[in-house]
């Protein structure tokens, strides 16, 4: 049986790292082996499990409802930390399986585990914002003084690698135009099809077809 693999961490440093994506793909990959399962996609996201919103994981839901099988994550608070998010997956039949817990595993555990994880993200929160006040109460100073500037090097090095993976991608971009396809999604479709990767080195979605055509 088919099925879509979903990973997700929440900084972009691990995402460079990619310790934490290929640790959840081997383990979906491993899972899916001994269960029966043939991984058709993977699909990622470098955001935290907080929000709601991932491109990555709109686009694998999506894709998992359109060919009727089953979404797998490594664990479930990768899919989502908030109880209100994983039962709404639930109440719309969105097909998911935690490698983790198990195929067989029945909706009251999964609404526990999910309890549980969005309660673990509330004492993350704590902590933090416990350690933060110690320091102001130390009269520590947060952060780095020259943190703008690093910000403002950091967004204009990211511009320029933007710029220069567009130049790169527009030549085939024409390429699948000229074959016929000319809607965002066609072509985005077209790119991952040939292995095309976006310049942060993911999945192209409609969306970062259209910046990259901004861009040309």
């Amino acid at each position: 049986m088919q099925c879509i693999g979903y990973i997700r961490v929440s900084t972009s440093k691990q995402g460079r790292s990619g310790l934490g994506l290929d640790a959840q793909q081997e383990a979906i990959t491993r899972f899916a082996g001994n269960s029966g399962f043939v991984i058709s996609d993977f699909y990622r996201d470098v955001m935290s499990g907080g929000d709601d919103d991932r491109p990555g994981l709109n686009t694998a839901i999506a894709q998992a409802q359109r060919r009727k099988c089953p979404l797998i994550v490594a664990k479930l608070d990768r899919l989502g930390r908030d109880v209100h998010f994983i039962s709404g997956l639930m109440r719309h039949r969105v097909q998911f399986v935690v490698a983790e817990l198990g195929i067989d595993v029945d909706p009251f555990t999964l609404h526990l585990w999910a309890a549980l994880a969005e309660k673990e993200r509330q004492l993350i929160a704590d902590r933090t914002r416990a350690a933060l006040q110690a320091k102001r109460d130390r009269g520590e100073r947060l952060g780095s003084p020259d943190i703008l500037d690093v910000a403002r090097i950091g967004s204009d090095r990211r511009r320029t690698m933007a710029d220069e993976h567009a130049a790169k991608v527009l030549p085939i971009i024409d390429e699948v135009r000229r074959a016929g396809i000319t809607t965002l999604s066609g072509i985005a479709e077209a790119l991952n099809a040939r292995g095309v990767r976006t310049a942060r080195g993911g999945r192209w979605h409609g969306s970062t077809v259209r910046n990259a055509l901004r861009r040309g």
